[in-house]
């Protein structure tokens, strides 16, 4: 059966699940067959067939290579030292993937999906009443271009290129990436040299770039900028209680990743060893972590140094650390309560003094309100007055 034959398989699908459903038995066909594919030396290539009938049919791989007298042979799991990866699963029906890994110009061919529920499939004596169905894919292994990758850098600029030389098929454009990002897509170039810019220090852009040219199939190079590790502090200033556990953080995002990291103490020559003291230290990757137990005032406040090394240097960090009492957390409450005491104090001591005062002036307002007091007030005012009136005779 042909590749692509997407309507009679779905056709044949439907017409064996049925004879499945009504309990009778049907000749293995296939609901989807393996496509052509064309792959470069050191890729990997995958092949899926799936196949229908009653009993459930088996699949076989077979591979015929593109030399005169070369003869077909039956693939297994393992084969080809180890390259050569089968995974098939028997349910409702068939189903098989072939895998191979890191392709050479030796693995072109044709690849042959076999499907059978014959009982007598396998017999050594016995002719199957029922031929293997066959269903085949090319597979064409190009010899992989040469890409070189470098880059040049300025004080604040990095240039990155990319040159292919002897294009196998027509290039019909190219894009950057780094990791899963995608840097840069241009798909109008088919020139076989490309360049990109990135704006910044290069000890700021470390890493594997890719350039991949749109071609069939698709070619990739990359350029890798290395660098000495750019150790950062996650915080440049720690605080911990006395008592609690303080953790001190180091990463470094350069390339590379850091081989092996160093703990030291302000003031100390010797490293800080894994385990020793109060000290735990784990690292992996680009990022370590110290953990002091037990916070001490006296012996774990200061400075502490981070190092990294990689194979192109070393980088390091500094943390400070700051360890507070355990009555810290409560200095504030208790500077409320000093100001709220000496408060109380003062509007006290003040009532206190201003009482003797308001009762002395009491006191007066209600000698100069009474009628015996008032009388003789007025006698005196008017002694005052007669007084004045003479004199002025």
């Amino acid at each position: 059966m042909a590749a692509g034959a997407d309507v009679p398989c779905a056709v044949l699908a439907l017409l064996v699940l049925g004879l499945l459903a009504a309990g009778g038995d049907a000749t293995a066909g296939f609901i989807k067959s393996p496509l052509s594919q064309r792959r470069l030396t050191q890729d990997s290539v995958e092949l899926h067939c799936e196949a229908v009938g009653s009993p459930i049919p088996e699949i076989q791989w077979w591979f015929e290579g593109n030399e005169p007298n070369e003869t077909s042979a039956q693939l297994w799991d393992g084969a080809w030292q180890d390259r050569v990866q089968i995974n098939a699963t028997y349910n409702l029906h068939s189903t098989s993937t072939i895998s191979i890994a890191n392709l050479t110009s030796d693995d072109s061919g044709t690849y042959e999906c076999r499907a059978s529920n014959d009982p007598d499939r396998n017999h050594l004596s016995k002719s199957p009443k029922v031929k293997w169905i066959r269903s085949q894919a090319n597979v064409l292994v190009i010899e992989r271009p040469v890409i070189t990758g470098q880059y040049s850098s300025t004080a604040d600029k990095v240039i990155l290129s990319c040159n292919m030389s002897a294009p196998h098929a027509v290039i019909r454009g190219h894009k950057w990436m780094l990791g899963d990002k995608i840097l840069k897509t241009d798909e109008s170039d088919s020139n076989s040299y490309i360049s990109y810019t990135i704006e910044g220090k290069v000890e700021d852009h470390s890493g594997v770039y890719e350039c991949i040219y749109e071609m069939n199939p698709v070619a990739k190079g990359n350029v890798s900028i290395e660098v000495q590790p750019q150790v950062v502090a996650y915080k440049k200033s720690e605080h911990g209680n006395e008592g609690d556990t303080g953790v001190l953080t180091c990463k470094s995002p350069s390339y590379p990743p850091v081989e092996s990291w160093v703990w030291f103490k302000s003031g100390q020559m010797d490293p800080i060893v894994n385990g020793t003291g109060s000290y735990i230290i784990k690292s992996a990757g680009n990022k370590t972590e110290l953990r002091i137990l037990k916070l001490s005032i006296e012996k774990d406040m200061g400075d502490y140094h981070c190092n990294g090394t990689n194979v192109k240097g070393s980088g390091g960090a500094t943390v400070n650390l700051r360890v507070r009492s355990r009555l810290a957390a409560l200095w504030p409450f208790l500077g409320i309560v000093a100001e709220v005491l000496v408060l109380v104090t003062i509007i006290f001591i003040y009532e206190k003094r201003r009482k003797p005062d308001e009762v002395l002036d009491g006191k007066r307002w209600l000698r100069s309100n009474l009628p015996g007091d008032a009388g003789k007030s007025n006698a005196t005012n008017h002694k005052d007055k007669n007084v004045r009136q003479r004199n002025a005779n």
